[in-house]
């Protein structure tokens, strides 16, 4: 196989890695936010993976050819930025919102719908529009998703805790924190390609992490330190946990960010619906539950999506 094929296929390994990754800090954040609160365990995954993200680009700086990793940070890299990182930011307050209109199933679900807008964003903004098979890809993966998403025992019994009048706001938080983290991952994709084609993707990456998180880490303090000062001391007393939170949270989130230097948002957030299946699958290896029938269309349906989007090179 040529350079040139590797190179077009590297992205696919770059957004496994950033899945199973993601997947390791959101079983750190789960304990965490039990033990800190959310905002504070959302303030972890920025702050404590600052220190990763700059030896990152350290890193780069030092071994690489350093005539191609000084990347020129213009207004329009900065504009893309923000926009990515702050809607990162209320794509999880939309979520837990939904969540708390006590029906978590069809928040999750409805915020599933990110790939579609993705595919929405990216063309109205960047325009880049995906062909046929992404397409079909996207809408397999999907619907896979929202099939696991849904409990054992039916739609009814996933309905019948939503209150008059509620539905509509689940529906309306969870379609706003899909079309957030959409947005953020136009955003991302959108500061790399102002950076142009002499800057390598993992340079790309490494610097977007760092900027992004910065901001991200700043705001989220800076609120925090204002209306929540004691959580400041619970985040830095769980330390340890934090870091493994903050560390792996920063490798997935280059690795996420080289993909975006390498291919349209659209394929890179499909292909990552993998976590999905990762998730799944050491939740019913851990508690030993078998597959029901809807389960097993939904992974199937994922799978397809995710091997559609890698073969439609």
């Amino acid at each position: 196989m040529s350079s040139l094929s590797l190179a077009a296929w590297a992205w696919i390994p770059i957004v496994v890695w950033a899945a199973l990754a993601q997947t390791v800090r959101n079983a750190a954040q789960r304990t965490l936010t039990a033990e800190i609160g959310t905002l504070p365990a959302t303030l972890v995954r920025f702050l404590y993976g600052l220190p990763l993200a700059a030896l990152w680009v350290l890193g780069t700086c030092a071994l690489g050819d350093r005539a191609g990793l000084r990347p020129v940070f213009g207004a329009q890299y900065a504009a893309w930025l923000a926009l990515g990182a702050l809607t990162q930011v209320g794509a999880t307050a939309f979520l837990l919102r939904a969540m708390q209109e006590r029906n978590f199933i069809l928040a999750v679900a409805y915020s599933k719908t990110e790939v579609l807008q993705v595919a929405l964003f990216s063309g109205l903004l960047l325009h880049e529009l995906p062909g046929a098979v992404a397409m079909l890809a996207m809408l397999a993966a999907t619907l896979g998703v929202v099939m696991l998403s849904w409990p054992r025992g039916g739609a009814d019994r996933a309905a019948a805790p939503v209150a008059p009048g509620s539905r509509g706001r689940v529906v309306g938080y969870g379609l706003a924190s899909g079309a957030c983290f959409a947005l953020a991952s136009v955003g991302f994709r959108g500061a790399s390609l102002t950076l142009g084609e002499g800057i390598p993707p993992w340079v790309a990456g490494g610097w977007g992490v760092l900027w992004a998180q910065l901001l991200q880490s700043l705001l989220l303090g800076g609120w925090l330190a204002a209306r929540q000062p004691a959580a400041l001391g619970a985040i830095a007393r769980s330390w340890r946990l934090s870091s493994v939170a903050g560390s792996m949270g920063a490798l997935a989130s280059i690795a996420w960010f080289t993909a975006y230097a390498m291919r349209p948002a659209a394929d890179v957030r499909t292909l990552g619906l993998v976590e999905v299946v990762f998730s799944y699958l050491v939740s019913r290896r851990v508690f030993g539950e078998r597959l029901s029938r809807n389960e097993g269309i939904g992974l199937l349906l994922v799978t397809l999506g995710l091997v559609g989007i890698c073969l439609q090179l």
